[in-house]
């Protein structure tokens, strides 16, 4: 019995590593997207070509994402914004963001 539950965990663990890596094929193709928007201007367009693609729509999967409309048109919102992913995910990044809604809502 012990083994089969080490067994699952490790199975688990090894599901987790692996959808880690297809987000992180997300954050690269997003990366990609927004150098091609600020280098050609065709960004948002570039990123749901590849959403819609079969192996865009299997890397969202793999990563946990569904693969519908709704999350193309956010992919496509956030390369039209021109932030970076690692500066979108940056800590400062955060508290600025919140500052901003803050300030909005008084």
């Amino acid at each position: 019995m012990k083994d089969f539950v080490d067994g699952t965990a490790f199975n688990n663990e090894q599901g987790n590593r692996a959808r880690k890596l297809f987000a992180a094929v997300v954050l690269a193709a997003l990366d990609d997207a927004i150098a091609d928007d600020k280098k050609y201007g065709n960004g948002p367009e570039q990123i749901a070509r590849w959403a819609r693609s079969r192996d865009g729509r299997e890397v969202l999967s793999c990563a946990g994402i569904d693969p519908n409309e709704r999350v193309v048109g956010g992919l496509m919102e956030f390369v039209s914004k021109g932030v970076r992913t690692s500066v979108a995910l940056s800590r400062e990044e955060s508290e600025r963001r919140h500052a901003a809604e803050q300030a909005e809502a008084a």
